[in-house]
């Protein structure tokens, strides 16, 4: 007999379209208020619409200069993010040793812990090896935090992947980097991939480990944050922030539907 799916009650589709107006009206607002021709204050509805502050912030070259630095720092910290992560993510996977789960819980501490936190403890740890501020340094910031994303995925992966395959692999003759190139690495693909973008996203709109990692470095989230101050630019400020929502959203999206539906994998029934 084919089972009936249990529905859920109304009060809780409710409370989940209410949790759900809580977090996407703010944004929503940002998307509108991008187009008003209101320039000092927020009036609903907006006295009009207008396309100005897209071309006034198209030529505005401090918002390309943010742009490029945080598409730069991105793009670094996730690619020391895609090696270390996976690293880690295979040595906790293969090994068993003792004070394996506090190795585990140092690799992601720094997600867990709130980002003033971290971003102190880097100012800190940056000032007392005597490290001049600069890019790296807000890429080293950055992949604190990459690192983790990418860990989490990969081992999810690995640890659905029978190990098994790799047995097979060696007992044929496969050497370790043709085991990973052949079997490891396809099984692993998309959660690297996805790890990648994720990792990307939040590097792109990091702000709390940027202030303390800076320096006179201006990334677009720290652009944005100068920009509250100038009540004249809120559009433009509301310009770049829908933007940033597009960048942010669509790697997440993404990453989303190449993670979804991946519980089977090769080998995972044998």
């Amino acid at each position: 007999m084919r089972s009936k799916g249990i529905r859920a009650p109304w009060t809780l589709k409710l409370a989940a379209l209410a949790g759900l107006a809580f977090l996407h009206v703010p944004m929503a607002a940002i998307i509108l208020y991008a187009f008003t021709t209101e320039t000092k204050s927020y009036q609903f509805p907006p006295p009009g619409l207008t396309l100005h502050w897209f071309a006034v912030a198209w030529e505005r070259q401090d918002i390309w200069d943010a742009l490029a630095l945080s598409a730069r720092v991105g793009t670094v910290a996730t690619a020391i993010a895609l090696v270390l992560g996976t690293l880690a993510a295979a040595a906790m996977q293969r090994s068993r040793f003792f004070g394996r789960e506090t190795v585990t819980l140092l690799i992601i501490l720094p997600i867990a812990l709130p980002g003033i936190v971290t971003g102190i403890a880097l100012r800190a740890a940056i000032n007392l090896i005597d490290l001049p501020f600069s890019f790296w340094t807000i890429v080293i910031g950055h992949a604190t935090f990459c690192v983790v994303v990418v860990y989490n995925n990969v081992l999810a992966r690995l640890r659905r992947t029978s190990g098994s395959l790799i047995e097979a692999s060696m007992d044929l003759g496969a050497d370790g980097v043709q085991t990973f190139r052949y079997v490891v690495l396809p099984n692993i693909a998309t959660a690297l991939l996805a790890g990648g973008m994720l990792a990307f996203a939040l590097s792109f709109d990091e702000v709390i480990v940027t202030t303390f990692t800076a320096g006179q470095q201006t990334t677009l989230p720290i652009w944005m944050l100068t920009e509250l101050v100038r009540p004249r630019q809120r559009p433009v400020t509301n310009v770049v922030a829908v933007f940033v929502i597009a960048v942010t959203f669509v790697p997440i999206l993404v990453a989303y539907y190449l993670t979804r539906g991946t519980e089977t994998v090769s080998g995972s029934g044998k």
